[in-house]
């Protein structure tokens, strides 16, 4: 990490547990079928270039971005491998796309004839819009003229198509069905098809690991964390968590019983009591809505008391403990853990979004 930091709070991402899941997918592929390493949101809070690298370095040969900048970002840490950005692409960024070898997504004919007044050249993926309603080319006339307008422009470098599958974490397959059957459709408009095709996001891959195009998209899975509940049930081999999320106790004071703690004075001591405070809030990520939940202190459950501050937050404690005690928000202690999935059904969420909520001021530590 180039900034150093000196509050006792940061995540530790264990680059080994990526490579592990990444080499674990591998396994269970057919040998053509490649992986694509999605790094996208800062690598879902986990950090965007070290994850990378060590992806890479397991096996995976591409990466997937969201953004034009997340693509550039990988390019200055000196990442060579190919990059494919997932979302839509300003026409303006055509010129630093064709320069540093970033491949731009396709997603409509409007698109595509925005750039016909750029003739250096570039590489794209054709998104076929399957069932997902999001972006991509959904009517097969839209797809025959796209093209059509790529045919007469060699300096436009077709290397793949792909979709994206909506309900691929749940147990239903009607509606996945449909977008496979949708895709395939599509697929045969092509008179020679592109050296990529890739369907499967991290629920896809796992529900069916032996059917595959020419690749497939690993995202929240690459971080140890199954897309659905329904998904972790049924996982075709263990996930290791990457993230886990620390501090330390920072002040411990005894209160009576009636005292109250934080704002709203919300909380109010049942008997005589030991509070610690912890040097988290939620500016950190660790949201208000969290009140409710735990910490690992010593290897034992402590109640979260009051209301969760910007910067801090208090606990309170079976016992009275030192300054400096170890605390554990997200990840094992001993032999007791707390599950991000604990945290999204608390905020009636995914765990996607808690990974990504967690701010630029918690630093990642890396270990292997």
């Amino acid at each position: 990490m180039s900034q150093p930091y000196y509050r006792p709070t940061f995540i530790q991402v264990n680059l080994q547990a990526i490579k592990s899941n990444i080499k674990r997918l591998k396994e269970k592929l057919p040998k053509h079928t490649s992986i694509m390493a999605v790094v996208k949101a800062n690598g879902y809070g986990h950090g965007a270039i070290e994850t990378a690298k060590a992806a890479l370095q397991a096996g995976a040969t591409q990466l997937a971005v969201a953004s034009p900048e997340e693509a550039v970002q990988l390019r200055d840490a000196g990442i060579t491998a190919d990059i494919l950005v997932l979302g839509a692409s300003p026409i303006s960024f055509l010129s630093i796309a064709s320069e540093r070898n970033i491949t731009l997504t396709a997603y409509s004919f409007e698109w595509l004839f925005a750039t016909r007044e750029f003739t250096k050249p570039f590489k794209t993926h054709i998104k076929i819009d399957s069932g997902m309603g999001r972006i991509g080319i959904v009517q097969e006339e839209e797809l025959q003229k796209a093209i059509a307008f790529i045919r007469e422009r060699n300096w436009i470098e077709v290397t793949g198509v792909f979709t994206h599958f909506s309900t691929a974490d749940e147990e239903d397959e009607n509606h996945l069905k449909k977008q496979i059957l949708s895709f395939e459709r599509m697929l045969q408009l092509f008179e020679q098809r592109p050296a990529i095709v890739h369907t499967s996001n991290s629920a896809a891959t796992l529900r069916n690991p032996s059917q595959h195009y020419d690749g497939v998209r690993f995202g929240i899975s690459m971080y140890g964390i199954a897309p659905s509940n329904w998904i972790d049930e049924n996982l075709p081999f263990p996930l290791e968590r990457a993230l886990s999320l620390h501090t330390e106790i920072v002040h411990v004071k005894k209160v009576k019983k009636g005292a109250t703690i934080g704002y709203g004075a919300a909380y109010t001591a049942k008997t005589d009591e030991w509070i610690a405070t912890l040097p988290i809030g939620y500016a950190d990520g660790f949201l208000r809505k969290l009140h409710n939940q735990f910490v690992l202190v010593k290897g034992k459950r402590m109640p979260i008391v009051g209301k969760i501050c910007m910067d801090q937050c208090m606990i309170r404690l079976d016992e009275q403990v030192d300054i400096g005690e170890k605390v554990v928000l997200l990840g094992k202690q001993m032999n007791e853990e707390i599950r991000i999935e604990e945290w999204a059904n608390a905020l009636q969420t995914i765990p996607y979004e808690i990974c990504c909520t967690f701010s630029n001021r918690l630093p990642r530590l890396y270990s292997e």
